[in-house]
């Protein structure tokens, strides 16, 4: 009589096809970390949390959504714009691997220094908010990019932000005018599709 094997279980080397990827970035990414301390007993919230400087931590169901949508892969190079606290840019390294890096991008000083700060005690070396250039969007001198999330509304498509995107292949997801758009570069052009109404601060 032959024996009955295990089953296997979430967790197990040999169950990884199971996973999902962005609900394990989330597990592994508290937002409590990421948040100013008077905010932290809030961030099971779902809702976006102030974090100062105007600035908010967004909706962790609205992130949940933006991440299904960019589909990031283990070795990709990815951009963070409007990186604030850092926990996009911290959320995206996990989906990244140590294969990949991510490049957050935040204009306002002090949310540089809080968002870097934050990144840094993830662990995640492959990952790191900088100091975004005034009249700059994105990190051109660093691209390209597989993927591009940006966390502000525009009021247009931004260009610039399409033109540092891998061709073909890159993929960018960017609220515009309250509408979530994605964006997908193919050989011959940009396919841009809209996914819902969301409330963004403006991308400055």
């Amino acid at each position: 009589m032959r024996g009955i094997l295990p089953q296997p279980r979430a967790g197990c080397p040999w169950f990884a096809e199971e996973v999902d990827p962005v609900a394990a970035a989330f597990d592994a990414t508290p937002r409590t970390g990421f948040l100013p301390r008077a905010e932290r007993r809030r961030a099971a919230y779902d809702g976006p949390l102030p974090i100062g400087h105007g600035q908010t931590s967004s909706q962790p169901r609205t992130v949940e959504a933006m991440l299904r949508l960019l589909d990031v892969r283990p070795g990709h190079r990815v951009l963070d714009v409007g990186a604030g606290s850092g926990w996009t840019t911290a959320l995206l390294a996990h989906l990244v691997g140590p294969g990949g890096e991510v490049r957050g991008v935040e204009l306002v000083p002090a949310l540089v220094a809080f968002g870097a700060a934050n990144v840094a005690r993830s662990g995640r070396t492959w990952a790191a908010v900088r100091q975004a250039e005034p009249e700059v969007l994105g990190d051109p001198g660093h691209a390209p990019y597989d993927r591009v999330l940006v966390s502000a509304e525009a009021q247009e498509l931004p260009q610039q932000l399409v033109d540092q995107l891998v061709v073909p292949g890159g993929r960018m997801v960017v609220p515009v005018r309250g509408e979530m758009l994605r964006v997908a570069i193919h050989p011959d052009g940009a396919d841009v599709t809209r996914h819902g109404a969301y409330r963004f601060v403006p991308l400055l």
